[in-house]
C-alpha cells in the first residue's frame, strides 16, 4: 500500500509521462495540485479534458486544430499557398510564426526519423507531404527539421522522397546551432535562417 492517496499517486504517474518531467518533479506538481484551491484544480482538469476531447491534428497540415477542422494557419487569408515549410512539431510552427519572416503554409511531421526509437517513415507524415505536393500547386518545400542527427536524416529522406515532383526543395541555413531544436531558437535567428535558406 502506498503512502499517498491513490488520486495523488495517479496524478503524479500521469504527469511523469510528459517529456522532461521526472518522477520527483511529477510528485512536486501533484503536491502543488493538492494545495490549489478547488476551483483552480477543476479549471485545470477541464482544460486537460478539453484538449483531449476537442483538439486534434489539422487534416491538411497536421498542426493543432479543433477536431476535423482546418487549423487557423490553413484558414488564414493571405498565406502564400505555394510554399510549404516542413517542421517536426507544433512548437516549431510557433517559433517560425514569432519570427514574422514566413507567410506560407506548414506541414507538421509529428516527429523525426529515429530507427533506434522505432520511428520510421510510416510514423511521420512524409507520405502525406508527398501527396500534398502532388495535389496542391506547391513551388517550394522548405525543410525546417532540427539540425540534430534525426532532423538531418529526416531532411535527407524527405529530399529523396520529393525528387521527381518538380518542387524546389530548400533547407534552412546558417544561424541555427548544430544539434539545436528549432522551437528553442529566438526570432532573429529563425528569420536569418529563413532568409538564407539554400536549395538542396
Amino acid at each position: 500500500m502506498g503512502l499517498l492517496p491513490t488520486p495523488v499517486e495517479r496524478l503524479a504517474e500521469a504527469l511523469a509521462r510528459f517529456p522532461g518531467i521526472g518522477s520527483k518533479t511529477a510528485q512536486r506538481l501533484a503536491f502543488h495540485a493538492v494545495r490549489m484551491p478547488a476551483a483552480q484544480g477543476l479549471e485545470l482538469s477541464q482544460a486537460v479534458a478539453a484538449v483531449a476531447q476537442e483538439v486534434g491534428p489539422c487534416p491538411r497540415c497536421f498542426f493543432l486544430s479543433l477536431r476535423d477542422q482546418l487549423c487557423a494557419i490553413c484558414r488564414q487569408p493571405g498565406r502564400e499557398q505555394g510554399v510549404i515549410c516542413v517542421v517536426e512539431d507544433p512548437g516549431d510552427v510557433l517559433a517560425i510564426e514569432r519570427s514574422g519572416e514566413y507567410r506560407g503554409l506548414y506541414h507538421v511531421l509529428g516527429g523525426a526519423l529515429s530507427p533506434l526509437e522505432g520511428v520510421g517513415p510510416a510514423e511521420i507524415h512524409a507520405e502525406e507531404l508527398r501527396r500534398r505536393v502532388g495535389e496542391e500547386e506547391v513551388g517550394e518545400v522548405i525543410l525546417a527539421t532540427d539540425s540534430d542527427l534525426e532532423g538531418e536524416a529526416t531532411a535527407g529522406y524527405l529530399h529523396q522522397l520529393l525528387q521527381g515532383t518538380g518542387v524546389r526543395v530548400t533547407r534552412l541555413a546558417h544561424g541555427l546551432p548544430v544539434g539545436g531544436e528549432l522551437s528553442y531558437a529566438d526570432e532573429r535567428t529563425v528569420a536569418r535562417a529563413f532568409s538564407g535558406r539554400q536549395q538542396l
